[in-house]
């Protein structure tokens, strides 16, 4: 099954993991809870549903997650849907829906944020699906961080 790209809003459950792989690529993984309320037309009362994704980033973003937003931050990820089954530990399987990032920023709804740009590391930015750029620029030419790299 291709992967679907999402835009979701939600509220991070657990602060975000850090962690490495084997190769030195930053994995960032949280939960985040994705909240949808409506009004019933005929009863007239608001109902409320709540769906748990987990959302995974790659590279510097990782990095830069975890310093930067933490349970109860509301977020807006936008990335690629992706759906994965587990064993569990009965020895059923379960269900996963997982969305691998290409974006996260706070969301300012109800909030305010300073953001502060963080100095570039070689590799690629962006999420761990051929979605990023290489750092320092395009292709074909250069820039400095004051320019966009476009």
């Amino acid at each position: 099954m291709a992967d679907a790209n999402v835009t979701v809003v939600g509220n991070i459950t657990r602060d975000p993991e850090l962690r490495f792989t084997n190769s030195g690529m930053q994995v960032t993984t949280f939960g985040l809870a994705v909240n949808n309320r409506r009004q019933n037309r005929q009863s007239g009362e608001w109902e409320e549903e709540t769906s748990f994704l987990d959302v995974t980033s790659f590279g510097q973003m990782a990095e830069n997650v975890a310093e930067s937003v933490g349970k109860g931050t509301r977020v807006v990820v936008t990335g690629r849907l992706r759906v994965r089954t587990y064993d569990r530990r009965d020895g059923g399987q379960g269900t996963a829906v997982e969305v691998i990032a290409d974006e996260i920023a706070p969301s300012l709804r109800w909030a305010t944020a300073q953001v502060t740009k963080a100095s570039r590391t070689g590799g690629f930015e962006g999420g761990g699906g051929g979605g990023g750029r290489p750092a320092g620029g395009s292709s074909g030419g250069s820039y400095t961080d004051d320019e966009e790299p476009f």
